[in-house]
């Protein structure tokens, strides 16, 4: 369950399927990953081909990346209660 956002863009998309702040490129496989993450109950189930998924380190350690594409990933956080905050 996602249940914040730091993007604006990324939170509008979600809750209204308003794309105008997101790069149209993006926008079929960014609907992909949070129609999963909005339903994933842990990481693991975002272990899809071509998400790379990641756990990242030093400073981020508790993020997780998954890459939507090239350089462009989201990041997440699951907090005690598998609650998703998502960063882009």
């Amino acid at each position: 369950m996602i249940v914040s956002f730091n993007h604006k863009g990324l939170k509008q998309f979600f809750e209204s399927d308003n794309a105008s702040k997101l790069a149209p490129e993006h926008i079929r496989k960014i609907r992909l990953i949070l129609t999963r993450l909005d339903s994933a109950a842990s990481p693991a189930e975002m272990n899809e081909p071509g998400y790379n998924l990641h756990k990242l380190s030093g400073t981020l350690k508790e993020f997780w990346s998954v890459k939507v594409e090239k350089i462009t990933a989201l990041f997440f956080v699951l907090s005690a209660r598998m609650r998703l905050t998502l960063i882009i």
